[in-house]
């Protein structure tokens, strides 16, 4: 799974991106609704909403540009998010719209399963037939899980390590007996994502995990090449699909 951010560097280009990423042969697509306070995200993610929100992306954007990539796209694309802008823009017209748009779940880490009652989230994206992806962490208890489990629906996204999003050197040492306590609890599938920056990291996750999340290190290389930036972004993501399904 890959992770861009609507808007950036602008909507053409986004829109080139994750074209190239499907062509790629990703098996799903992650499009971040920038947010001027993405408290989950590090450096790179944080400079790339920055820039998209300067350059006028906004959520009715984001779902017009959605709207034109749903014939072209066809691997499921997820939208990633804040609270914020979900609640502002009215969160049921938010899940209607992007099960208007055929998204097929959302992440939105800050909105705990906790404030069900007040917000009525996972019903809502029941209704709209949208799978709310769950969040946890290394630190999330065992009987947090069991929580979690009983709504959880799609997959698990499992952040690796402490802190937040952006290229690490190494995976955490301790992330296969954290999968295995999530998988006492949980049988969907799961993803893991947040420092995963290189094609032997890539490897490793494979081995422990359904899904491999790349962001910053897709972002990263975006803006390091010099010409045909989502051709460059391709040929790497390319090598990494082709040795997963080896």
């Amino acid at each position: 799974m890959t992770h861009i951010v609507a808007g950036y560097p602008n909507e053409k280009e986004s829109e080139k991106l994750i074209l190239a990423m499907q062509e790629a042969g990703v098996s799903y697509i992650e499009i971040q609704i920038p947010f001027s306070d993405p408290i989950a995200d590090g450096p790179t993610i944080m400079k790339t909403s920055e820039i998209a929100l300067k350059n006028g992306m906004t959520t009715q954007k984001a779902f017009q540009m959605l709207t034109r990539l749903r014939t072209k796209v066809k691997v499921p694309i997820l939208i990633m998010t804040y609270f914020n802008i979900a609640f502002r823009y009215g969160l049921g017209n938010f899940c209607k719209e992007a099960s208007k748009v055929g998204v097929y779940g959302l992440i939105i880490p800050d909105i705990p399963i906790d404030e069900e009652k007040c917000e009525n989230y996972l019903h809502l994206c029941k209704k709209y037939s949208l799978h709310p992806i769950q969040v946890i962490s290394p630190i999330t208890p065992e009987q947090r899980l069991k929580k979690i489990s009983k709504v959880a629906s799609g997959f698990i996204y499992c952040i690796s390590t402490y802190g937040t999003t952006g290229e690490r050197n190494k995976l955490n040492p301790k992330l296969t007996s954290y999968l295995k306590k999530v998988r006492k609890h949980i049988k969907l599938p799961l993803a893991v994502g947040f420092g995963i920056s290189s094609k032997q990291q890539a490897k490793l996750v494979a081995e422990k995990a359904d899904i491999v999340v790349m962001g910053s290190k897709v972002i990263n290389l975006y803006n390091e090449s010099k010409s045909n930036k989502a051709g460059h972004v391709k040929g790497f993501l390319k090598s990494i699909v082709t040795r997963r399904h080896r």
